[in-house]
């Protein structure tokens, strides 16, 4: 059993070896024209295979015409019907942002982050070297949720929130597949990402959307497509001024192809709840945590 891990680790190591050396970004804007293409033979085809291949649950769309979707993107970043995902608990309960399973989640041990055992990063490398934001989240509290391509696509709110600022940070796209996330050191804090800051009941809220290799493109509900094109800087923006609040449940953004959310907590904000482990699926809406 034991001689097994280290055969499974050089197996991560000899698949992720390649992704160094590939353009990127490069292959995310090729992937992204793509799966904006509208001709009919060629969209119908590729959401059909890839429905197949992934095991996607169409039943659950608002929208089941392969006709109804304008491209392949329309129907990755497809819309849920009504009561599809029905929200737990009341405003104090954290609720999932996004179908997916947990990576990892616990406590922030000072700054440091898990990423996968022996494996980690630091709160400010992952909010851009931004230490005094970042402050705010040293010993708190962590929730790390990767969405294969199977998942729904689209990121709503854990609890009602205004938001303060975000911040794009530009940076590699890696996979952040499972053999990925085990071997590539502090991958989260070096692919291209956008940090929100929330104001919640709960504290300062971070939800970080990371980017992928393919999954070049991020969405916001209130500024509409953040990545591409890709910078070369970090860009703040403050919203100390604008009136942007979402309700819990509400959606926040949207991932053009699969990707992870990383959710930041301030010390003795939440707890989470007690049957969440790595590896285990969630949905969007179900109960993670309560508030303290």
């Amino acid at each position: 059993m034991n001689d097994d891990l280290p055969r499974a680790r050089w197996q991560d190591y000899l698949k992720s070896l390649p992704l160094y050396l590939l353009p990127h970004h490069l292959i995310s804007r090729l992937t992204l024209r793509l799966t904006r293409v509208r001709a009919r033979w060629f969209k119908n085809a590729l959401i059909r295979w890839f429905a197949d291949r992934y095991r996607v649950n169409r039943d659950e769309s608002l929208h089941r015409d392969l006709d109804d979707f304008e491209h392949f993107n329309a129907f990755f970043t497809r819309e849920l019907a009504p009561g599809a995902r029905p929200l737990d608990g009341d405003d104090r309960t954290v609720a999932s942002p996004a179908d997916g399973h947990i990576s990892q989640l616990g406590d922030i041990d000072a700054e440091r982050i898990l990423q996968a055992k022996g494996r980690g990063y630091t709160v400010t490398e992952l909010l851009g070297g931004d230490s005094a934001t970042a402050a705010a989240f040293r010993n708190g509290s962590f929730l790390t949720l990767y969405l294969s391509p199977r998942d729904y696509h689209r990121v709503h709110m854990p609890l009602d929130g205004r938001l303060r600022r975000t911040l794009y940070v530009p940076g590699r796209l890696f996979s952040v597949a499972p053999h990925t996330t085990r071997v590539i050191p502090r991958l989260f804090a070096r692919n291209e990402r956008l940090v929100a800051i929330f104001d919640t009941c709960a504290g300062p809220m971070a939800m970080v959307m990371v980017g992928a290799i393919n999954v070049a493109a991020i969405e916001t509900v209130w500024a509409g497509l953040v990545t591409p094109p890709h910078r070369r800087r970090v860009e703040s923006r403050d919203f100390a001024g604008d009136e942007v609040s979402l309700a819990r449940g509400a959606e926040m953004g949207r991932f053009n192809m699969g990707s992870t959310v990383i959710l930041l907590f301030g010390p003795e904000a939440v707890q989470w709840q007690s049957m969440l482990l790595p590896e285990a699926p969630l949905r969007v809406g179900e109960a993670i945590a309560r508030v303290c």
